[in-house]
């Protein structure tokens, strides 16, 4: 490689040469990008539709859902504001899922190939806002968006190399090469100061990234080892706006804001405890899971709060205000302050103060 570069500051003829040949080396680089992005796009497309299906249980909206309690850099607020216009969310799907199988369809044949990496540098940077941080045993999606944004600078600054459409059409046409439209879009020769100038800024872009983002999610580099801000692998709930019948009715609002997407949240008891440290009353996980659904007033239409086999469940990224009845007939809460206690499946406890109305 050594060679190589010094034969790209070459001028005429055997920069060109150069240029393939690091093209050619980057062949199985420029197709695995590829392969990546074609094939989540051809799988919403062809091979799995009900993806792109907003009746269907895995629409591609529930997994953006699920991405909301971890996004970073206001990417929380995009997704909530979606989530609440079908109309925006559905074109952004299908803009998204489109832009993934056309640039990595272009890129498999090298054709257009500036662009194309362009465009997958976009979404690698946008996933990794968005999913990130998920990832219950390593951040496996931090990996993947990492991975995606710095082989889609190698192939920005490179192009596509010999074996392509781009190459194919600067033989019929040898005036494509200079041409500055294609020097941008397909794989035109750069001159050596504009390839080191984009090098260099492409490393310092691509080391930035890659860090901050890796030191924000788990730590290690500026920072002590930790989870996370949201933890990808433990459901946590919060409990907000929480009210208090003297008959020991409760309403509040939950939120599943970290965790697993792969798993579903589960809710196996609730307690109404006094001050006196004593249980005023108790839902059991058989009372929770007979709740009707019009207990649960859910704030989006996809993952949501519901009655579960054992008690209540949920999806990350739900969020919902949900009715507890009294147990008791006849209960008159005593004044003072009381404290609402669900219970999870894993044995952790999510508390909310509460004072009679």
């Amino acid at each position: 490689m050594a060679t190589v570069a010094n034969d790209i500051l070459k001028p005429g003829a055997e920069r060109d040469a150069a240029w393939r040949l690091v093209g050619f080396v980057l062949l199985a680089v420029r197709f695995v990008q590829g392969w990546i992005f074609w094939g989540g796009g051809s799988r919403r497309f062809s091979y799995a539709p009900q993806k792109l299906d907003p009746h269907a249980a895995s629409w591609m909206a529930n997994k953006f859902q699920t991405a909301m309690p971890g996004a970073i850099l206001g990417m929380d607020r995009l997704v909530n504001f979606m989530l609440h216009h079908s109309t925006l969310l559905y074109t952004g799907v299908i803009v998204f899922s489109a832009l993934e199988l056309i640039a990595g369809l272009f890129l498999i044949f090298g054709f257009l190939t500036r662009i194309s990496a362009l465009a997958t540098i976009g979404l690698s940077f946008v996933l990794m806002l968005l999913f990130g941080w998920q990832g219950a045993t390593c951040i496996d999606e931090w990996t993947m968006a990492s991975a995606n944004f710095a082989m889609g600078v190698v192939l920005l600054i490179a192009g596509a190399g010999a074996v392509s459409v781009d190459a194919w059409l600067m033989r019929r046409r040898p005036a494509l090469a200079g041409s500055g439209w294609f020097r941008w879009l397909g794989s035109g020769t750069w001159s050596p100061a504009q390839a080191r100038r984009w090098s260099i800024a492409g490393a310092i872009v691509t080391v930035l990234f890659v860090v901050l983002t890796y030191n924000y999610y788990r730590g290690s580099v500026l920072t002590p080892f930790h989870g996370g801000p949201v933890s990808p692998s433990k459901h946590h709930i919060s409990l907000s706006q929480g009210s208090l019948q003297v008959d020991g009715a409760v309403r509040f609002t939950a939120y599943l804001d970290a965790g697993t997407p792969a798993e579903p949240a589960n809710v196996v008891a609730a307690d109404l405890i006094g001050s006196d440290g004593k249980a005023a009353e108790e839902w059991s996980g058989a009372s929770l899971a007979a709740l009707p659904k019009s207990a649960f007033i859910n704030d989006y239409i996809y993952n949501k709060f519901s009655p579960g086999y054992a008690g209540i469940t949920a999806k990350i990224g739900a969020r919902a205000t949900i009715s507890l009845p009294p147990t008791k007939p006849g209960l008159a809460l005593a004044a003072g302050g009381y404290t609402l206690v669900l219970h999870s499946v894993n044995g952790h406890r999510f508390t909310l103060p509460l004072i009679p109305r």
